[in-house]
C-alpha cells in the first residue's frame, strides 16, 4: 500500500518535503524553547501545590491527634468542634453511629482506658478532602474485665470554610 492509496495527501509524502532542513531545525528549536518555557513557568506552581498539600496534610494530622487526646480525656466539647454534624461513625463491632451517638458514648463511657496508642498514621489530601488511615491500640478495664483492642481506622476530613472537620470514621479490629 502506498501513502497515496491510503488517502494521504501528496504534500505529506517523505519524498516531497515542504520544509527545508534549516526551516525544520528552526521549527524544532522554537518547539523546544516553548516547551522549556512552559515547563519553567509551571514548576513553581507544582512546587507550591506540593507545599500547600504538605501543609494541609500536617493540619489534618494535628486535628486527628487532637481527636485522640479529646476522646481519651472525654472532652466532648473539643470532639464536638472536630466532628461534623453529619458524622457517620462505624465502630469496631460494626455499630453505625451518628455524631450525637458517638459523643454520648464518649461522655457515658465507664471503662478505664489505661493506654491509647496510635501505632501509625498517614494522610492523603485531595483538594478539600483528606483521608487519614492508621493503626490504633487501646488497653483498659471495663466493668472489672481487662480488654485490649488493636485496629485499623479510616477517617475522612473535609475542609469547610477553612475548618477541617471529620465527616466519616471507621474502625476495624485486626486479628491478634
Amino acid at each position: 500500500m502506498t501513502l497515496r492509496s491510503a488517502g494521504v495527501p501528496s504534500h505529506f509524502s517523505a519524498s516531497r518535503p515542504h520544509l527545508s532542513e534549516a526551516s525544520r531545525a528552526g521549527f524544532a528549536r522554537v518547539i523546544i524553547r516553548g516547551f522549556a518555557l512552559l515547563l519553567t513557568a509551571t514548576l513553581p506552581a507544582v512546587a507550591q501545590d506540593q507545599v500547600d498539600s504538605a501543609a494541609r496534610r500536617s493540619r489534618v494530622m494535628v486535628f486527628e491527634s487532637a481527636w485522640g487526646m479529646a476522646e481519651k480525656s472525654k472532652d466532648v466539647k473539643a470532639l464536638d468542634a472536630l466532628l461534623d454534624d453529619s458524622l457517620t461513625y462505624i465502630d469496631y463491632d460494626g455499630t453505625l453511629k451518628t455524631k450525637n451517638d458517638f459523643l454520648s458514648g464518649v461522655k457515658a463511657r465507664s471503662d478505664n482506658r489505661e493506654q491509647e496508642v496510635v501505632e501509625s498514621m498517614s494522610a492523603r489530601v485531595y483538594g478539600d478532602t483528606a483521608i487519614v488511615i492508621g493503626i490504633y491500640r487501646v488497653k483498659g478495664v471495663d466493668k472489672g474485665k481487662p480488654y485490649q483492642r488493636r485496629g485499623r481506622f479510616t477517617d475522612t476530613w473535609v475542609n469547610r470554610k477553612g475548618l477541617w472537620v471529620c465527616v466519616a470514621s471507621e474502625y476495624t479490629l485486626l486479628s491478634r
